[in-house]
């Protein structure tokens, strides 16, 4: 059980480290009115496409790597 406990905390380390670079990694958005209002979101050539670009990768790794930091922080708080 300890090398299981030993082989999460590792993969929870690389996980919170890739979580970061890639935060830091993208680009910032229109401000705090505009990411809680959605102005100006979907009028634009770039949101409608934006799953298919490279931001549109970071922002989905973004998603898949902050759900799996929330199991494995449950996962490690069991053990």
């Amino acid at each position: 059980m300890d090398i299981l406990k030993v082989i999460v905390q590792i993969i929870y380390i690389l996980i919170c480290i890739v979580l970061t670079v890639i935060v830091l990694k993208q680009e910032g958005k229109e401000g705090l009115s505009g990411a809680l209002t959605g102005a100006g979101a979907s009028e634009s050539y770039w949101s409608k496409n934006k799953g298919r670009s490279k931001e549109g990768l970071l922002d989905n790794t973004t998603k898949i790597l902050g759900g799996l930091f929330i199991v494995l922080s449950v996962v490690l708080n069991l053990f």
